[in-house]
């Protein structure tokens, strides 16, 4: 935007100045006078070169354009303020800028964007060595991976943000927490509800019932620090989950109360969820007729605004009315966009991972090539004797672990350094050869070891410990990192095109992990074991955390 300068005293300094306090005022208030004052306090810096105060007005526009909803606007505006915000060095607010890039992206379905956004921002945090910048990054990770459909992970990774803070952590990070871990239990519950086993349902309603704790816990400290905007999310997610617990009439109170509250302060996205969940309501009751209408209102008007996630909701639950009173043509119209929109966030959603998974690997393979050769401890060569080799996968065997783990067990002891064990279990693979042959299972066990030597660092350690089993050893590499790297095998894995092997044929990976201490081989695999069985009674195709 051009700044037009009407007189010598509306570009002074005092002029600025007053720009920049009202913005600073409207945080918790009128959003649009807030909006408004941030632009042209950033016009006025602009043209005069104040540089410090064209940062701050530049990052409250962003603010005010996040908080309206307003995505696209918002990546725009901090894309051409992150070159000055990086050239300052690391700081809170950029911090803080690239968490709102993140979740502007990730709203959007730009996934790859996304964990761009929180692999700088958790970085950056890192370098600064503030558990409260960090710890707000790992929830930043987290609400990313919850929109790409894995609150599992989402879900650890705000746990341990918590952990990380403990009794540091003040009102605002308090409220980022519960806020963040409601709207991934709801997560959690709508990936699940509609599973064909009891099992998974069942773990779909206790992750709704800690969303709905979470919520009630983030009211109090919302109100404490006067954070409108967040406590409207936080009831908003409330009132979604009364509905789905089919607590309906506590659910409309709330709803009708927070829309009373965003259209107040001029929330217009976070209005479309709650009208959405309203008219979700109507149909809970039997009056689909006014339900279609709701939503019908909704989607036109949010038409071109509306985020990705929203409108695959709107679109789900106009379907679900239009099938209520019978007409299967406007059902089905909606059914397309719904499963569109479904697919390309799928699609989305494996770029992304897939470009990650080699990027990490090419950055460790970078590091280990810079690694003087004199740092750390001395680890043994790699066995020539044929006898350490699995003679059909090529990987070490038993007795390739007996010589090989005590030495890194013990190196990473010595340095108190992370060391993770991942132990990797070939699902239903009694079933598999038993179908297809014990030559198609050969085959699998030999396309996953290829994939695990193409995507592992030369100094991990890949094993073959039965049949259908492979433990992998990751020495220098901590917990989130390696369920990071699995959770991208997993992936990899599941969308291999398997059936060039065998018609049918469908391979899946359940991973259970263990991190050092303790630091006894026969306890960290004892631990992996377990957390893989653990993963294979969650419904296999997973990866879980001792």
């Amino acid at each position: 935007m051009q700044a037009v300068l009407h007189s010598d005293e509306e570009a002074s300094g005092e002029t600025l100045t007053a720009c920049l306090e009202v913005a600073r005022a409207q945080a918790q208030a009128d959003l649009s006078l807030g909006f408004a004052a941030a632009t042209r306090a950033w016009e006025i810096a602009s043209s005069q070169g104040q540089f410090s105060e064209y940062l701050e007005a530049g990052r409250w526009r962003c603010f005010y354009l996040y908080r309206r909803g307003e995505m696209v606007e918002m990546l725009s505006a901090a894309q051409r303020l992150m070159p000055q915000f990086r050239e300052q060095g690391n700081s809170a607010c950029l911090c803080e800028l690239l968490r709102w890039m993140a979740f502007s992206a990730a709203e959007q379905g730009d996934f790859e964007s996304a964990l761009a956004h929180v692999n700088e921002t958790l970085a950056r945090a890192r370098e600064l060595a503030d558990p409260k910048l960090v710890a707000l990054a790992l929830n930043a990770v987290g609400a990313v991976l919850e929109r790409m459909g894995d609150p599992w992970q989402a879900e650890r990774l705000m746990n341990e943000a918590a952990a990380l803070v403990g009794e540091q952590a003040g009102a605002a990070e308090r409220l980022i927490a519960h806020n963040n871990l409601a709207t991934v239990g709801l997560s959690h519950f709508k990936l699940l509800r509609y599973s064909e086993t009891a099992e998974q349902r069942r773990e779909g309603m206790d992750a709704l019932s800690r969303a709905l704790q979470h919520t009630q816990a983030a009211r109090p400290h919302a109100l404490a620090i006067g954070e409108r905007f967040v406590l409207a999310i936080s009831d908003s997610n409330r009132g979604e989950i009364l509905l789905h617990l089919g607590r309906h009439e506590e659910a409309e109170a709330v709803l009708h109360e927070v829309l009373a509250d965003i259209d107040a302060h001029g929330y217009p996205a976070l209005g479309w969820r709650v009208r959405c969940s309203l008219a979700e309501l109507q149909l809970a009751r039997g009056d689909a007729a006014a339900a279609q209408q709701a939503l019908a209102a909704i989607l036109l008007e949010s038409e071109g605004r509306a985020l990705s996630e929203l409108r695959i909701r709107l679109h789900h639950a106009a379907y679900r009315a239009a099938q209520a009173q019978g007409d299967a043509s406007l059902a089905l119209r909606h059914l397309e966009q719904h499963l569109s929109l479904m697919r390309g966030r799928a699609v989305a959603q494996l770029a992304a991972q897939a470009r990650f998974f080699v990027t990490r690997v090419e950055a460790e393979r970078s590091l280990e090539e810079r690694r003087p050769a004199t740092q750390g401890l001395a680890e043994p060569a790699e066995p020539e004797d044929a006898s350490w080799r699995d003679p059909l996968t090529g990987l070490g065997n038993r007795q390739c672990m007996a010589a090989r783990m005590p030495a890194l067990v013990r190196a990473a002891e010595l340095t108190a350094a992370p060391l993770t064990l991942a132990l990797i279990d070939v699902d239903r693979f009694t079933a598999l050869t038993r179908q297809h042959g014990l030559d198609v299972g050969n085959q699998v066990l030999q396309v996953l070891a290829q994939m695990l030597r193409d995507n592992t660092r030369a100094r991990d350690l890949l094993l073959r410990l039965a049949d259908d089993q492979i433990l992998v050893a990751l020495p220098d590499t901590v917990a989130d990192r390696a369920v990071e790297v699995c959770e991208r095998l997993r992936m990899a894995v599941e969308q291999y095109p398997w059936g060039q092997l065998a018609e049918g044929l469908d391979v899946t990976l359940s991973i259970g992990l263990a991190n050092a201490p303790p630091y006894a081989t026969d306890l960290l695999v004892a631990r992996a074991e377990s957390a893989m069985y653990r993963a294979k009674h969650l419904g296999r195709n997973r990866v879980a955390l001792a």
